[in-house]
């Protein structure tokens, strides 16, 4: 599950600060010691991924809410994502050291042992495979897996160190929460919600990119080649603005399965996201001050604004598009 924080003012760009309990007593050790694995589960970046799946749940339920199954699908979520961002913190130990946005992680700062981090994370995993297989059933729990398995193995200690497009595709665990909300409800797959897969798959880079832009030294002293490291700002913000475009063309291949709400939600902020997308790139071709920070909060308003025209229109179960055609 992928991958970046999420709504908020913060970001999940700002560094991470220790805890400030007193480390000389012994509630201090035990609390310190849990923040530490509470920190080490990433829950900045895990939010907009379990919110990303409700909105795929009642548009696979359309026209109702089963309370109980979508919080039970977002506990197991909660807990896959949780294990791909520890196991994930073992792997980048070494660079969360370097950069000044991760040096105060745990395991950059020894506040949890190694091996501790990963029998956490694994336990994590095999937690979240059981629970989602007993509460909803097979693919949910087998999709998890894999999410996990692609996020550590493929994107952390393949791409993500050697290739400017480990973000573009080492993206794609960050995409799976609506496949594994889909597949709750309905116990299969089908093209609505490989066409909300698309949507995060093209959103992550842009959102990616405008970060590591404003972080860039950061990566280059860790030696991971995200675009803005190789390549010039202008290259990168006409990458940011052609898959911005693509991010919104894909909300609206789903207007035809969806009513006015969402075909309304998807236009206008679609519009309102593309226009950012270009400001970036022409202050960069004007020569002006560039604020890529800008960009990246607000494509975290973008994606959960129109999560949320999803799911009201879901709720609402108003004629779809489709059926006025």
């Amino acid at each position: 599950m992928r991958a970046g924080r999420r709504p908020g003012g913060h970001g999940f760009g700002a560094p991470e600060a220790p805890s400030t309990t007193r480390p000389d007593t012994l509630w201090g050790r035990i609390s310190g010691t849990v923040l530490a694995y509470i920190a080490l589960t990433k829950p900045r970046v895990i939010e907009l991924l379990l919110v990303a799946t409700i909105p795929a749940m009642l548009f696979a339920d359309r026209g109702s809410v089963d309370l109980a199954l979508i919080l039970s699908t977002l506990f197991g979520g909660w807990m896959g994502a949780a294990s791909a961002n520890s196991l994930n913190c073992v792997v980048d130990a070494d660079i969360d050291k370097v950069m000044k946005r991760t040096a105060l992680r745990p395991l950059a700062r020894q506040a949890v042992p190694t091996r501790n981090a990963f029998v956490f994370g694994m336990l994590l995993g095999i937690a979240s495979f059981a629970w989602l297989w007993w509460r909803a059933n097979l693919l949910a729990g087998a999709l998890v897996v894999a999410t996990i398995a692609f996020y550590v193995l493929v994107y952390t200690m393949v791409l993500k160190r050697r290739t400017w497009q480990n973000v573009v595709w080492g993206g794609a665990a960050g995409c799976m929460p609506v496949m594994v909300g889909w597949a709750a409800v309905t116990g299969s797959l089908s093209w609505e919600p490989l066409v909300l897969f698309l949507v995060i798959f093209f959103w992550t880079p842009p959102h990616t990119w405008a970060l590591a832009m404003r972080y860039k030294e950061d990566y280059k002293a860790a030696g991971v080649p995200m675009l803005p490291v190789i390549a010039t700002e202008q290259h990168v913000t006409k990458q940011i603005l052609i898959y911005t475009w693509a991010t919104v063309l894909a909300t609206l291949v789903l207007v035809p399965a969806a009513g006015v709400v969402y075909a309304a939600v998807a236009l206008l902020a679609g519009a309102w996201f593309v226009f950012i997308a270009h400001q970036l790139y022409n202050s960069v071709r004007g020569g002006a001050s560039v604020k890529p920070l800008k960009l990246f909060l607000q494509s975290n308003n973008y994606l959960a604004v129109v999560c949320l025209g999803l799911a009201v229109d879901s709720v609402l179960d108003l004629p779809t598009i489709a059926s006025y055609l």
